[in-house]
């Protein structure tokens, strides 16, 4: 992610809940500040369709992030 943003390229991450303190360590040990959204967690017994709830329910916050 912070290549493609130090290109231009505007980026944004989708993980789960579970992983909310693993995304903050990362990024501090990388000395970056990425925008992430999150979703709740877990999301690989999901049907189609509850992911294309999850992502209609997260739809503005993630494009509200790239347009910032």
């Amino acid at each position: 992610m912070a290549e493609l943003e130090a290109r231009g390229i505007p980026t944004v991450g989708v993980a789960t809940t579970e992983f909310i303190e693993g995304a903050k360590a990362q990024a501090k040990s990388l000395g970056t500040d990425p925008a992430l959204v999150f979703i709740p967690h877990p999301v690989q017994d999901r049907t189609n369709d509850e992911l294309r709830q999850l992502a209609d329910e997260h739809f503005d916050a993630i494009v509200k992030l790239l347009v910032k």
